[in-house]
C-alpha cells in the first residue's frame, strides 16, 4: 500500500511520466500503468501460494479422524502421536512434525473465537500442600472393558504425581489411595486440597463451612495434615491436579487402553512404574533445569514423616443366615457355622473382606466386584458335617475342596458308610492343619485303596516325625563320675535299716 500511494503521488501530484517513475522505483511500466488505472486505491490481493506437502494424500483421512474425535468424550480422543502412528500404518512416510502442524491449523480453525476465563497463578512452598481428585477411565480388565475410577494425587510444589485405579470411589478406596501415594512420595505435606466429594464431606454449608465425614477426619488425624475444600463448582482452585488428569489421560491412559490387564493389581503396578519414570523424564514447569524427581528429593526434606498406613476399613453389621452366609453387595460369603443367626461385624477393605465376632477375626475372603456369586470355605462347615455327614454328597461348599480331598471323597462315597469316614477325615483339619491332611490323603491315595484309618495312621506318623528332638545342654561337668554299685541296695535291706 505504501508503494502504491507513492506511485499515485509521483504521477498525479508531481506530474512525473511513467518512464521516470519506473526509473526511480524499479517497477515495470506495465505494473505502474496497471495500478494507476484502478478507479480506487485498495490493497492488492494475491493468490494463496500452493505448497505441496507429503501429507496431502492423507489430509482427508486425518481431517475425518479429527472430526470423529471431536464428537467423542475427551478421555477417548486420540493424541497426535497416536494419529501419526495410525497414518504410518496406512503407509504415510512423513514425520511427526507435519502431522502436528496440520492438527494445530485445524484446531485454530475450530477455535477461532475461544471463550476462556482468566485465573490468578498460584505458588506453593516445598512440602506445603497436595491436591487430590478422581477421574473416570475405561480399560480392559479380565477380558472385559470396564469403567474404573482413578485416584490422582499431585504435590503442588515439586509436581510429582501418583495414580491408582479402583473399581469405585468408596471410602476404603480413598484411604488406600492416600496410603499408596504417601508411601511413594516418602512423606506427607501439611495441607490437602479437595473438592466436595461425598466420601469426605457429608454436608456443604455456607461459604467454607463443611461437615466432614468422621472416617475421613480420622484419616487426616492419622497422617496429621489439614484438609481444605474448594468452593462449589470451583475446580480451578485445585487446577494443578485438574491439569494432571488431562495430561495423564493423553500420555498414560492412551497406552493403558491398548493393553489387557488380568486384575487391578497388575494395572496399579504398571501405573506406579509409569509415574516413577515420568518423574525422571519430565522437567519442572517453573525450573526447567530440574526434573520432578530432583524437586521431590528436596520436598521430602520439608514434608512430615510417613507413619504406618491408616487402617482404612469401613465397618458395618451383618446378619449370618442359617446356611452360614453373609450378604454384601449382592454376593454371599461363608463364615463358621457356629455363628449362624448371629449379627457380626464386616470390615470392608479395597481387596478383601474381614469378618469379626467377639473382638476376633473369624473369617476372611477376597472381595469380588461381580454380582450374584457365592464364595465358600469348606472348613467353615466341618463341625456341622460331623453331625450331618449325609450332606457331603451334595454339599455346595465341599465342591471347592482341594483335588486330593475330592478324590478321596469320590472313592469313599461309593462305599457303605463312606460319608461318615469322610467326615472323620475332614474333622482332623482343625487339629492337624489343611496342609498336613492333604499330604496324608495323597499318600493314602497312592496305595490304591485309601481308607479313613489309613489317613489317620499317616497323620500320626507325620506328627511323630515332626516332633522336634529336645537337646539338653548341661553346662556343669562332674569331677568324679558316680559308679554303679548294687551293693548299696543290699546294704539298705539289712536289719539296721528296716523297721
Amino acid at each position: 500500500m505504501g508503494m502504491l500511494a507513492k506511485i499515485r503521488r509521483m504521477h498525479i501530484r508531481d506530474g512525473l511520466p511513467i518512464r521516470e517513475i519506473s526509473r526511480q522505483t524499479g517497477l515495470s511500466r506495465n505494473t505502474i500503468r496497471h495500478w494507476l488505472r484502478q478507479p480506487v486505491m485498495q490493497e492488492p490481493h494475491y493468490p494463496a501460494r500452493r505448497v505441496v506437502s507429503i501429507l496431502d494424500p492423507w489430509v482427508e483421512q486425518l481431517r475425518q479422524w479429527l472430526e470423529t474425535d471431536r464428537h467423542r468424550n475427551k478421555r477417548e480422543r486420540r493424541t497426535a502421536v497416536h494419529l501419526h502412528q495410525a497414518l504410518q500404518a496406512q503407509g504415510y512416510p512423513g514425520g511427526y512434525g507435519r502431522v502436528c502442524a496440520f492438527i494445530r491449523r485445524w484446531k485454530a480453525e475450530i477455535d477461532a473465537h475461544p471463550k476462556r476465563a482468566a485465573y490468578v497463578p498460584l505458588s506453593f512452598a516445598l512440602g506445603e500442600a497436595f491436591q487430590f481428585d478422581w477421574s473416570c477411565e475405561y480399560v480392559f480388565i479380565g477380558g472385559l472393558r470396564r469403567r474404573i475410577e482413578v485416584a490422582h494425587m499431585k504435590l503442588c510444589a515439586s509436581r510429582a504425581f501418583w495414580l491408582a485405579a479402583y473399581p469405585t470411589q468408596s471410602h476404603e478406596m480413598l484411604f488406600d489411595a492416600h496410603a499408596r501415594a504417601f508411601a511413594a512420595f516418602g512423606g506427607i505435606p501439611r495441607r490437602g486440597i479437595y473438592d466436595n466429594m461425598k466420601t469426605a464431606v457429608d454436608k456443604v454449608g455456607r461459604g467454607k463451612e463443611r461437615t466432614i465425614n468422621a472416617r475421613f477426619h480420622a484419616m487426616c488425624g492419622h497422617y496429621l495434615f489439614d484438609p481444605e475444600f474448594c468452593n462449589r463448582a470451583a475446580g480451578w482452585e485445585k487446577g494443578i491436579v485438574e491439569k494432571n488428569v488431562q495430561d495423564r489421560r493423553r500420555q498414560i491412559w492412551q497406552s493403558a487402553t491398548q493393553q489387557r490387564w488380568p486384575d487391578f493389581a497388575g494395572l496399579n503396578a504398571w501405573l506406579g512404574e509409569q509415574c516413577r519414570q515420568a518423574w525422571q523424564d519430565m522437567a519442572h514447569p517453573e525450573w526447567p533445569a530440574l526434573t520432578l524427581a530432583e524437586l521431590l528429593e528436596d520436598e521430602r526434606l520439608q514434608m512430615l514423616p510417613n507413619p504406618r498406613p491408616f487402617d482404612g476399613y469401613i465397618e458395618q453389621p451383618v446378619r449370618v443366615s442359617s446356611t452360614a452366609l453373609i450378604h454384601f453387595q449382592r454376593n454371599r460369603y461363608s463364615v463358621p457355622n457356629e455363628l449362624a443367626h448371629r449379627v457380626i461385624s464386616l470390615r470392608i477393605y479395597p481387596e478383601r473382606l474381614q469378618l469379626v465376632a467377639d473382638g476376633r477375626e473369624v473369617s476372611g475372603h477376597v472381595r469380588s466386584f461381580e454380582r450374584h456369586l457365592t464364595f465358600y470355605d469348606f472348613r467353615h462347615y466341618i463341625s456341622l458335617i460331623e453331625r450331618k455327614p449325609g450332606a457331603l454328597r451334595n454339599g455346595a461348599p465341599f465342591a471347592d475342596m482341594p483335588e486330593a480331598l475330592r478324590q478321596l471323597q469320590t472313592f469313599l462315597l461309593k462305599q457303605s458308610g463312606g460319608d461318615r469316614v469322610m467326615a472323620q477325615v475332614l474333622a482332623t483339619i482343625p487339629v492337624h492343619g489343611l496342609d498336613a491332611v492333604i499330604v496324608a490323603v495323597e499318600l493314602a491315595l497312592e496305595s490304591g485303596r485309601p481308607s479313613g484309618e489309613h489317613v489317620l495312621n499317616v497323620l500320626a506318623r507325620l506328627k511323630q516325625n515332626a516332633l522336634p528332638q529336645t537337646i539338653i545342654d548341661v553346662p556343669l561337668v562332674l569331677a568324679v563320675e558316680p559308679e554303679a554299685n548294687t551293693r548299696r541296695y543290699d546294704y539298705l535291706r539289712e536289719v539296721n535299716h528296716v523297721r
